[in-house]
């Protein structure tokens, strides 16, 4: 028991965030993204990416080269067509050719294959997110149990700008007619 009263192993473990000298690091092109660390790879998510722009040809490169270090060649890259500029069908990355795969899903991932079959999802992180946020959601993306849906995560987890209230609106379009 601790001094609270309450065992250890009921105790909530802190948020596992990504440490704030990769954020420091980053400039436009860096990939920054987590793979889950266990071999089971039963969650939704295999990792998350934080690219800096929606330029595929720009982005792409960089996050292929981290993730082939770690997981050896990659075959394909499936986005979705609405959330990237101009989606070309292939790029030469580290002299070997990867395929582009676009699709009108808007699921908020992206989709790794290496070799014929194997698949890793990658939830993306909007470009304009500020570091905090992007950190909590790529953590939450990572753990080993997560079942929640990469759109999911983002929508409770990002904080989305406030309209204006309908009393503002009005007032502001008073203000004008008088």
């Amino acid at each position: 028991m601790t001094d609270s009263g309450i065992p250890p192993h009921q105790i909530p473990a802190p948020p596992r965030l990504l440490p704030d000298e990769v954020h420091r690091a980053v400039g436009p092109g860096t990939a920054l993204l987590r793979l889950e660390t266990t071999g089971s790879r039963q969650s939704l998510l295999d990792g998350a990416w934080w690219p800096r722009s929606r330029d595929v040809e720009r982005e792409i490169p960089p996050l292929i080269t981290a993730l082939s270090e770690h997981l050896g060649p990659i075959a394909r890259v499936g986005l979705d067509a609405s959330a990237w500029n101009g989606i070309p069908t292939r790029l030469v990355v580290d002299d070997r050719v990867v395929h582009l795969d676009s699709f009108p899903v808007g699921d908020d991932t992206v989709l790794i294959t290496r070799g014929d079959n194997d698949h890793f999802s990658l939830m993306v992180v909007p470009p304009d997110t500020m570091p905090e946020a992007a950190r909590t959601v790529m953590a939450r993306a990572v753990l080993a149990d997560n079942v929640t849906r990469a759109a999911e995560i983002l929508l409770a987890e990002i904080p989305r700008p406030a309209a204006p209230s309908v009393g503002t609106v009005l007032e502001n379009h008073e203000a004008s007619c008088s």
